[in-house]
């Protein structure tokens, strides 16, 4: 498909409350070209069709036909079906997180979208946080990770466990900096509101050593979005909801550069006094949904890899899957043991 010194067509499906927003970005990227729109709401369609001039398709396939690539932004349950029609008519796709509803049919993509040269993204919004972008190059070879992601409760996104909602983002965060395998897991989570799991915690050990704690909650009084990494001599505080970035790290002195310093200490007798140092890097106000389908279309047309891959996306689903089992059985012995 010849695609270079032209607009990419691309087609939207789903137009719920993360379709919409897509559907805002697309139009502000000279690149794309919205070439259509489809959803299974046909008032929304016809409503959404009529406010932005857009042409509304009859079905899926129609939409397939009409693009070069294809926007994903539908429930989780039908990602698998849409993404597999895709590929087999040779489009690229962006596809919203978590990739698909089971392992199974991920690994199902990876084969058939082999030796194709298609662009598949996945929208794990959260590396193109500017806050977490400011952040990257000081995570180095983290040793200790802590999550924590609250929300208040919305009936949005109740199809899918609290895993799959939200700690997911937090999944592939840790796994884009972790360069190990996952070694053991402990974890916990129970339905409160929903008849998934709503409130999870999870503790990751990798095989080099590092540990994460995450926390996700979709039942609480407020919403936060943060993330603390330890790396040697360096303490990384990320906050994803203000985007805020806070860096403390540790230099040695020299005997002659004690009296310039304000906070010193020294671990032992027999070591070098330290400094503590703070510093808060700049943070680029951004965009993060307009800047990952800005990523899409770039991997398109240089024909380079996207950010978030096929393969990320699956290596987060599948650790979250790890984390879904472990609550599941915790939780299933917690009830047995009460009959």
């Amino acid at each position: 498909m010849d695609i270079i010194n032209k607009k990419i067509k691309i087609g939207l499906v789903g137009l719920g409350h993360l379709g919409k927003i897509h559907l805002k970005n697309i139009l502000q990227i000279p690149e794309f070209e919205l070439i259509g729109i489809f959803d299974t709401d046909k008032d929304a369609l016809d409503s959404i069709s009529k406010e932005y001039n857009i042409h509304a398709v009859n079905s899926i396939d129609e939409l397939i036909n009409l693009s070069d690539a294809v926007d994903i932004v539908t429930p989780t349950k039908y990602h698998f079906e849409i993404a597999k029609r895709c590929i087999s008519a040779g489009k690229h796709i962006f596809i919203e997180k978590p990739v698909t509803a089971h392992v199974t049919e991920g690994r199902e993509l990876i084969e058939l979208s082999k030796d194709k040269n298609l662009k598949i993204q996945v929208g794990h919004v959260e590396r193109f946080n500017p806050a977490f972008v400011a952040a990257k190059d000081y995570i180095i070879n983290p040793k200790f990770i802590e999550a924590h992601r609250l929300s208040e409760f919305k009936p949005r996104g109740i199809d899918v466990s609290v895993i799959l909602d939200l700690m997911i983002h937090d999944l592939d965060l840790i796994l884009s900096t972790v360069n190990s395998k996952v070694e053991k897991i402990s974890a916990v989570g129970i339905p409160v509101i929903s008849d998934q799991i709503d409130i999870a915690n999870a503790r990751v050990e990798f095989e080099n050593g590092t540990v994460a704690n995450l926390t996700a909650s979709r039942v609480s009084i407020k919403n936060e979005r943060k993330m603390r990494f330890f790396v040697e001599n360096a303490y990384i505080s990320i906050d994803l909801l203000k985007k805020e970035t806070n860096i403390f790290n540790l230099n040695e002195l020299e005997e002659s550069d004690i009296a310039k310093s304000e906070l010193v200490f020294r671990p032992s007798e027999d070591k070098k006094r330290k400094e503590v140092n703070y510093f808060q890097p700049v943070i680029k106000e951004s965009n993060a949904i307009e800047q990952e389908l800005r990523n899409f279309a770039v991997a398109i047309l240089n024909d380079t890899p996207p950010i978030v891959g096929l393969k990320d996306g699956m290596e987060a689903l599948e650790l979250a899957y790890l984390i879904i089992n472990e609550c599941t059985k915790n939780y299933l012995k917690a009830s047995s043991s009460l009959v």
